[in-house]
Parts: structure tokens; C-alpha cells; sequence
């Protein structure tokens, strides 16, 4: 048997097994039956996803993971992982049969019957359940019964923007359901205080021989009254606990009054009131509305700075004034904290371990802002160099940054505030960086940026970065240097040595709030950064000299560049936790002016966690480069993940996703399988051959990889694991770009990377990459 058939025949037996080994019956009772199968007829398409979910849980067949899982882990009720066997319960049949007849009732269909039947062969049991739907209902007349006239013109004003009831349209239950829901929200929003859900009475009169519906809507006055009472809103008293939430008895306070109106009660002494009033959205003498309450709680916790808002109120003790008091308590978050995070990365040849700590004081000036201090630290290992640990050292890098955030847009000038949206935010953040490539590389950097974020709506979001500098000091070998010089690659000292980058950008962003939901959705996200006309204005006007045709200052070259980066992605929900997902991330990058590069770190780059999975970040591209084009192994080495960066990227993905396991040691699993395609190109001509964009054979500089992977969502991260497979790498010729061929030939794999690790040391290849990460890729 060739090597291929084996792993195909390895694949086949393993899903059979999967599918149908572990729905085993020889550990049941002798009276017990294994539900496999669960078919429903008779349902139009638009319901019978729904009706499906009308059938008892405990009698839908297995998914055949968990229950493998099950019956390997679980043995004698020791753990509990998996999904235990779902067995037959004629009781369960029953009870399903008639929700699913109450749903076709409630959804229009009011003399629909449904039937049930079972079959059950050595153990194995199918249930099928028919439905015959009838006469579809239709709504006809509707009319209204509604005493108090401000209640009937605020609901007739207002109902064409909700109403489901509509002559013509099928008859459901839960459009009148979803009509008093709206009408109880519309009466809160505009002064009822008092009023409930149980005033919205909608009667139905059916007329089974035509198949019509008529409603007739009434909305009640309150017992013994004529009419729904208004009411205005009064002062607000704010009272603002310790962290640990008690208050002892004792405890002293501080009390301010604001504006009048706001009484703040501060037992944790930590928050300055001044600060918070433009978070509280109950002002006096306004009407009483819902909304504005739900607002308010809001806004407090997007402050990230407590941990339980609770907004409530009570009558005024006069009532002749139809007045609310509003009472806001509130529970701080510690305000110091610390947080701790890494990761590891590894392949054939390179590991990678980052570590970082991350220091936070929620209100240091007393109105909510975070400052926050970051440190990191990364190592890269490369197992092919010689020597002791410190020897196989490939890179060092190490950052510390430092951020204050304040929630509010601070300008030199008076604009208005966008905080009904969502919070403002305007950060002030330094960072420094030191980057070591073994001996041949250092660069140490310091950054600066000023950034304002602001919430249009709830799904469109605004990011504007007026400032950011970056001023780098390198360091290059001489002998690399000469090297370079030597061998033509100039290109890579103007790219590596000591620079200046200033620049602003703007992102918008829409659809963010949507990414953790089941529905179908597009996510757009883009930037756009211009940078360096600053710069080339201060040195025009300081009179800098010139070093090598190129403007300097402050000693350095400068950049001037243009570079946009878009992220569209579609979200198709395919019922249950199923979900497909359709991405694509292109970018673009000019530099113009005095120097005709991008900067190192404005440079794009393919592979990682979050893109072309089965490449390790750095090692795509650009085009069809390879490195075995490089002179020498020295070369290869000095330059390790500083030549595979380009002008142009696209990246895309195509990912499924499913529930794998709803409990694993405390965690869902979910699977996940993908395909990525992409690559990164240059936009001129360098000393890298192949690295050039030609959209004549854009597909034949094009990646492709393949792989599926896991997500362990513990409710409050996800962690996950995804393996890649290369299917189509760039960097070679013809027919040899598709290594797929070589998964199932162990002789041909050997011999290829042989041969690859002779023309390209001191790189290895591998057909494979494991990557880990906090969240999801996208």
C-alpha cells in the first residue's frame, strides 16, 4: 500500500469510527435505546429550523464527538465530559410532539396537527414526527379600545414604526407578544412610570372558515383611575461604596452637592463628583424615561471603573408633585490592579517565547482615567545554531509602555460631547523598545501619540490619531553593512538604519459590538495613516543639511508616506453555534518624497495567528521570493525576519465554525476548520528577486493553507489552538509550488526538505505550524 492510500485509508477508518463507533450500544440496559436519527415533515422551510428546537433535548440524537468523548472520558460518572447518550422517552416523544403543534399554532397556523411515529432496529432508534400545517391565518381588522387620550396618541403617533400587526401579513402570537412589549416601552419613555405590561390587552377573533384574524387592543387605566399618571424626575442622590461593597458601620463619607440637583454620597473617597455628572443622564424637571435610566447604567460601567451600577427611584413623599427621586449606587472596581499574559510560538527550527505585565490604576485623577504601565519581553530561539541556550539566541526584544486615559475628548477647543453613544476616550501614550537580531541588528525606539476615540452609534466607531512619532537609533553590523553593499541589497540599510516617522491616522470602525453574536453580519474596519509632510515642513523651514540626496532631521532621515489597511469580513449564521466567516484584509503603502521606502515598522507582513496560518509571521513572501536568492547563509541568517515585508498585502480567509463539546473540564470547545490564501508584495524593484507585484500571475505569487483548529472558551477568554497545513506556497516554481503532494509521499517530503535546507540554510522547512493565541483569530 502506497504511502497516500495509508494516510487515506487512516483518514477514512478514523471518521467511521467517529461517526459510528461511538454510538455504541453495548454499554446500554437491556430496555434502553439509542436515539440516532430525528426527522420532521411536513414544515415549511421558514419554520422548520425552529420547530426542531421545539423537540425535548434529551431525545435529539447525539453529536457523535461529544458522545465519543463521553464514552472514553466518563466511564462510571468520574468526569463529566462530553454529552451523555440521549435515549429514548416515549414521554419526551409526547411532549414534543405537541410544542411543535403549539408553535405552528402561535406562528399563524391554528388547526395544524401534528403525528408522531418511532422505529426502533438493534437499539438504534428513529423518530419521525409529520405535521400537517392547514390554513395559514391572516390578520384583517384591527382596532383599538384605549381610554386615556395621551396614551392613544402617543401609541397611534409612534406605532407605524414597530407595528407587526398588519392586514394581510400571517397571523402570529408572538407579533402581539412583541406589540405589548413595545407599547410598555414607549409609555416608559415618555413619563409613565407606573405603567405595566398587563394594561396592554390584545383579544383575537378568529374565523376558522376563512382563515382571518381580528384584533381588537385595548390599553387599560390603572384600577379605580381615569387616566395614567406622568411623572417628572426630581434631585439625584449618587452613592458611591467601597470596593469590597459593605459599608461599616461608622464609616465616614464625603458629600457634595452639584449643580443643584446631583448629591453625591462617596464612601470609597476615591472619585471626584465633578467628573461623573456627565455620565448621569436624569435631569430635573425632565420627563420620566426608561431609556435615559438604561443609559446612565450604562455609560457608568463603560467607564471600566465599577463593578455594579444599580439605578432605581422612588415617589416623592409630597404627592401632589408627581415627582421621582433618582437613586444611583454604585461599586467600584479595585483601583490598582495587575495582569500577566504570553505566549509561545514554535516551528521545525524557531521557538518564540513573550511574556508581559501589565500594571492599572482605574482613577488615578479621580474621574475614572486609567493609566496604565505595560512591560514585554520576547525571545526568539533558533535550535540550529550551536552552542549553549544565551548562544541560540535569535532576537531579544523588549518594550515598556506607558498610557493615561481620560473618558472625555480633551482639545484646545469646546466640542460637543458624544457621550450618548458611548464613552469618549482621548489617550496620551509613550512607549520605548529595544530590538536586538543577534549581533547584526539593534534598534532602539521611542514613540509618542495622541489619540481621540468616539462612539457615533452603537455599531459605528471613530478613531483619530493626530499625533504619532517615532524616533529610532540603529545599530548595523559593519560587516553586515558591507555585506549588503557588497551583494546589492542597499535597499535594506535605507529600510533598517536610524529614522524619524511622524504621522496621523484615522480608523473607522462598524459592526465591532456584533462579533461575539450568532447573526449574519458584514465587519468593515479601516485605516488610514499619512505621515512625514510635517517633518519635511520642519526641515525645509530649519535649513537641514542633506546626507546622500536625502533631507535629515534632528540627524535622521525622515519619511513621508501614504499606507491604508482595510478588514471586511462576513458573518453567515447556519443555525445552532454554526457559523461560516468570509475575510478579507487588504493594504497598501506609498512612499514618496525623501526616501522611496516604507519605514520598517509601516511595512506590511503575512502568516501568524491572525492570517496565513500555516506560516509563522515574517516568513511569506513578498511575491515569489525566496530566499535561496540571497548570497549567502550569513546573509539569510543577518536577515531573518527583516526581508519577507512588503508594500501590498492581501490576506483571506475562509473559516467554519461548530460546537464541538459543550463541557470539557469546565470549558465549550469549539472546532473550527479554514482555508487562507494571500501574500505580500513590493510595489518597486529591490534586491529581492520575485518580490515584486505583477498581476499577470497574481494567483502564481499567491499562498494557500489549509487547517482546522480548536477554541476552549472559558467564558471569560477563549483559547486557541490552530493547525496549518501549507498547500500552495509562493516562494517556489510551477508544479512545485503545490507541497500539498508531498503530506502523503514521506520519501518525497524528506528528500525536499533536504534539498531545502542545503540551497536556503540555514532556514528548515515544514509543512506544518501550530498556532496559539488568546481570542479568536478574527
Amino acid at each position: 500500500m502506497t504511502a497516500y492510500k495509508f494516510y487515506l485509508f487512516t483518514i477514512i477508518v478514523f471518521f467511521v469510527f467517529i461517526a459510528f463507533g461511538c454510538r455504541s450500544t453495548k454499554r446500554l440496559a437491556k430496555n434502553e435505546s439509542l436515539v440516532t436519527k430525528l426527522t420532521i415533515k411536513g414544515i415549511d422551510k421558514e419554520f422548520s429550523v425552529r420547530a426542531a428546537d421545539y423537540v425535548a433535548l434529551d431525545i435529539r440524537p447525539n453529536s457523535p464527538f461529544n458522545l465519543f468523548i463521553y464514552n472514553t472520558f466518563s466511564r462510571k460518572g468520574k468526569l463529566k465530559l462530553g454529552e451523555a447518550p440521549h435515549l429514548l422517552d416515549s414521554a419526551l416523544v409526547e411532549v414534543s410532539r405537541n410544542q411543535i403543534e403549539k408553535f405552528l399554532n402561535i406562528k399563524g397556523f391554528l388547526n395544524a396537527k401534528v403525528t408522531d411515529s418511532i422505529s426502533i432496529e438493534n437499539k438504534r432508534v428513529s423518530i419521525f414526527y409529520t405535521a400537517i400545517q392547514g390554513t395559514e391565518f391572516k390578520f384583517r381588522n384591527l382596532e383599538f379600545n384605549i381610554p386615556d387620550t395621551s396614551v392613544k396618541a402617543i401609541y397611534l403617533a409612534k406605532k407605524d414604526l414597530f407595528t407587526r400587526i398588519k392586514a394581510g401579513k400571517r397571523y402570529d402570537s408572538d407579533s402581539l407578544a412583541y406589540e405589548r412589549e413595545q407599547i410598555y416601552l414607549l409609555m416608559k419613555q415618555n413619563g409613565y412610570y407606573d405603567f405595566l405590561r398587563q394594561y396592554v390587552r390584545p383579544t383575537v377573533d378568529t374565523n376558522f372558515n376563512s382563515g382571518v384574524a381580528d384584533v381588537n387592543l385595548a390599553i387599560l387605566n390603572p384600577q379605580g383611575k381615569d387616566y395614567h399618571q406622568k411623572f417628572t424626575l426630581g434631585n439625584t442622590y449618587l452613592r458611591i461604596q467601597p470596593s469590597s461593597g459593605i459599608i461599616e458601620k461608622g464609616m465616614s463619607r464625603d458629600t457634595v452637592v452639584i449643580d443643584s440637583q446631583y448629591r453625591f454620597y462617596d464612601y470609597s473617597k476615591f472619585f471626584k463628583p465633578k467628573k461623573l455628572v456627565d455620565y448621569i443622564y436624569l435631569k430635573k424637571d425632565e420627563l420620566y424615561n426608561i431609556q435615559n435610566s438604561e443609559l446612565t447604567t450604562q455609560r457608568f460601567f463603560d467607564l471600566n471603573a465599577f463593578r455594579s451600577v444599580s439605578v432605581d427611584f422612588a415617589k416623592s413623599k409630597d404627592s401632589s408633585k408627581n415627582e421621582l427621586v433618582g437613586l444611583i449606587d454604585i461599586i467600584p472596581l479595585k483601583k490598582k490592579s495587575n495582569r500577566f499574559d504570553g505566549e509561545y510560538t514554535f516551528n521545525t527550527s524557531i521557538t518564540g517565547l513573550n511574556l508581559g505585565v501589565t500594571y492599572q490604576n482605574r482613577n488615578i485623577f479621580g474621574g475614572a482615567e486609567i493609566f496604565e504601565v505595560k512591560l514585554r519581553g520576547g525571545l526568539q530561539f533558533d535550535k540550529n545554531i550551536s552552542g549553549g541556550l544565551t548562544n541560540r539566541i535569535l532576537s531579544r526584544d523588549y518594550q515598556i509602555g506607558v498610557s493615561l486615559s481620560f473618558p472625555r475628548l480633551i482639545t484646545p477647543f469646546n466640542i460637543e460631547s458624544f457621550g450618548r453613544n458611548g464613552v469618549p476616550h482621548t489617550r496620551i501614550g509613550t512607549t520605548y523598545q529595544t530590538y536586538k537580531l543577534t549581533d547584526s541588528y539593534l534598534r532602539k525606539s521611542l514613540g509618542v501619540n495622541l489619540t481621540y476615540d468616539w462612539v457615533e452609534s452603537k455599531y459605528k466607531l471613530h478613531s483619530f490619531t493626530p499625533i504619532n512619532i517615532q524616533y529610532s537609533n540603529a545599530q548595523i553590523n559593519d560587516a553586515l553593512s558591507q555585506q549588503l553593499i557588497s551583494q546589492g541589497n542597499a535597499f535594506f540599510l535605507s529600510t533598517l538604519r536610524s529614522q524619524l516617522i511622524s504621522s496621523s491616522y484615522y480608523t473607522y470602525t462598524r459592526n465591532l459590538a456584533k462579533l461575539t453574536t450568532f447573526n449574519n453580519f458584514t465587519f468593515f474596519s479601516s485605516t488610514v495613516e499619512i505621515g512625514g509632510n510635517t517633518s519635511a515642513l520642519a526641515a525645509k523651514l530649519f535649513n537641514n543639511s542633506n546626507n546622500e540626496d536625502q533631507k535629515l532631521l534632528f540627524g535622521v532621515p525622515y519619511y513621508q508616506f501614504t499606507k491604508i489597511e482595510t478588514d471586511i469580513r462576513f458573518y453567515k449564521f447556519l443555525g445552532g453555534e454554526r457559523q461560516l466567516v468570509l475575510r478579507v484584509n487588504p493594504g497598501i503603502g506609498y512612499s514618496y518624497g525623501n526616501i522611496k521606502s516604507l519605514p520598517f515598522d509601516k511595512r506590511f507582513f503575512a502568516g501568524g495567528s491572525t492570517g496565513l496560518r500555516a506560516w509563522q509571521a515574517r516568513t511569506v513572501g513578498p511575491g515569489n521570493y525566496n530566499r535561496a536568492s540571497l548570497a549567502s547563509d550569513s546573509a539569510r541568517f543577518n536577515l531573518r525576519n527583516l526581508d519577507q515585508l512588503g508594500d501590498i498585502k492581501f490576506e483571506g480567509n475562509i473559516e467554519y465554525r461548530f460546537k464541538l463539546v459543550d463541557n470539557f473540564i469546565g470549558s465549550k470547545v469549539k472546532g473550527a476548520t479554514f482555508i487562507d490564501f494571500g501574500n505580500v508584495w513590493q510595489l518597486r524593484d529591490n534586491a529581492l528577486e520575485g518580490g515584486q507585484i505583477k498581476l499577470n500571475k497574481l494567483f502564481n505569487q499567491t499562498a494557500i493553507g489549509v487547517g482546522f483548529g480548536l477554541r476552549f472558551d472559558v467564558s471569560f477568554f477563549v483559547f486557541r489552538l490552530d493547525a496549518g497545513f501549507k498547500f500552495k506556497d509562493p516562494q517556489f516554481i510551477g508544479e512545485d509550488q503545490y507541497v500539498y503532494k508531498l503530506w502523503f509521499d514521506r520519501e518525497a517530503k524528506n528528500t525536499f526538505k533536504a534539498n531545502y535546507g542545503i540551497s536556503n540554510s540555514p532556514d528548515r522547512y515544514s509543512l506544518s505550524q501550530i498556532q496559539f493565541g488568546i481570542g479568536m483569530p478574527f
